[in-house]
Formats: structure tokens, sequence, C-alpha cells
């Protein structure tokens, strides 16, 4: 008995990553529930980060990575979006896991100015959450 081909599911569960060159703030989420949680913050550089990275990609075992790519309020690129980007490839190369960027403008103001005790982790969540809302806006097109 031979089975059909079987297309590849769609990723469910991802981690997000709200990138900074001394913290990079981690989220963890679900497209079916569409909402993320704020994990950790990973305070360390270089090769210690990706330890604390690939430890909780053991972890959680997402499908998917997101990243938040900052921009200047006119949509300009600067140092941090090539750094930000250069963090993705990292990702992908070490971790062999589709990367996706978002838009990560104001986010940590808007998680600061909600509260949140953990910016960078919070704002991992809100990209993760951003992330979401624009592949539904996909897929009504």
């Amino acid at each position: 008995m031979t089975s059909a081909p079987q297309t590849p599911r769609p990723a469910q569960t991802f981690l997000a990553f709200d990138f900074g060159r001394k913290r990079t703030g981690v989220a963890s989420g679900n497209r079916l529930l569409r909402s993320a949680t704020p994990l950790t913050t990973v305070a360390a550089e270089g090769d210690a980060r990706f330890d604390r990275i690939a430890a909780l990609i053991r972890e959680w075992q997402p499908d998917a990575l997101v990243i938040g790519v900052p921009f200047h309020p006119d949509g300009a690129e600067h140092e941090n979006t090539r750094l930000a980007r250069r963090f993705g490839r990292q990702l992908h190369g070490r971790f062999r896991l589709p990367v996706h960027e978002v838009d990560e403008r104001y986010s940590t103001t808007e998680v600061l100015s909600a509260g949140a005790r953990d910016a960078d982790a919070a704002a991992a969540a809100l990209l993760l959450e951003q992330y979401f809302h624009e592949q539904d806006l996909k897929e009504t097109r």
C-alpha cells in the first residue's frame, strides 16, 4: 500500500526573540492559539548567548523562530537592523529552523507603557503576536 505524499505541516510552535547587543528577550507561542508568553531574557553575548538559546530550543522544540528587526521611525535601516538580521541568519545556520522577521518599531516602548517587568521578554511576546496577526491578514487576502 502506498501513501499519498504528505505536505509539510505549517509551523505551529514558535520561539520569538527581541534581539539586543547585551540582552535578548525570548517568548514562546502557539499559532493555533495565536498567543505568546514571555519566557526569559538572555543576558549574554557571543557563544554564551547561543548556548542559552540552544537550551531553550531543546526545551520548547519550536517549529520556527521569529525575530524583531528594528528600523528608524521613517522605515530606514540602521546598524541594529543589520545586527538583528545577522542574528537571524546565525539562528537559522545553527538550528536549521525557519526564521521569520517582524518590524519591531516601538515594541519595547509599548510593553514598558503597559507595565512589563521584563521588557525584553515581553517585547518578544508582542513581536510573536504581531507575527501571528500578520499571518492571519495574509491568509484572509
